[in-house]
C-alpha cells in the first residue's frame, strides 16, 4: 500500500457512518483471514503485551514491508487484521513517517477497555519496530 491506499482504506470505512457498524465490518473483514497454522503460532511470532494472544507475521521483500496475524477473538483479529492491511506493502520509511493511527481515526478505540487499547498499541509498536529494523 502508499499513502493512497491507506487513505482510501480509512475512506472506505467510515463511509459506515455508525462505529458499531464499522466495527462489525472491520471483525468480518479479519474473519475472512486464514487462521495461522500450529507451527505459525509460535512465540517468536506472539505479539508481547498482547493479553489475548495475537501473533504477528512481519516479512520485507523488494523494499516493502508485508504483515500477516491471527489471533484468538474475533474482534482482536479483526482490529490486528485492519491494522496490518493498513500497513501492507508500505516501504520501511513510509510506515515510520505515518504517525496516523487507523483505529483511532475510526473511531473503534473508543470503546474498547485500556487492556485492549495497550494489546492494540502493542501491535503497532512491533509492526514499527519491523520497519525500523529495515530501514
Amino acid at each position: 500500500m502508499n499513502d493512497a491506499n491507506q487513505s482510501s482504506l480509512i475512506e472506505d470505512f467510515l463511509l459506515i457512518e455508525n462505529e458499531q457498524e464499522r466495527l462489525g465490518a472491520v471483525v468480518d473483514r479479519g474473519r475472512r483471514n486464514a487462521p495461522f497454522s500450529a507451527d505459525e503460532r509460535i512465540d517468536a511470532h506472539r505479539v508481547q503485551g498482547c493479553v489475548s494472544q495475537v501473533w504477528l507475521i512481519c516479512e520485507y521483500r523488494d523494499g516493502r514491508c508485508y504483515f500477516r496475524c491471527d489471533a484468538e477473538g474475533p474482534l482482536v483479529k479483526g482490529l490486528v487484521a485492519f491494522l496490518c492491511a493498513y500497513h501492507d506493502g508500505v516501504t520501511p520509511a513510509g510506515i515510520l513517517a505515518d504517525d496516523t493511527d487507523p483505529l483511532v481515526e475510526l473511531g473503534l478505540l473508543k470503546n474498547l477497555s485500556p487492556t485492549r487499547q495497550n494489546g492494540l498499541a502493542a501491535v503497532r509498536a512491533a509492526i514499527r519496530s519491523f520497519a525500523q529494523a529495515h530501514t
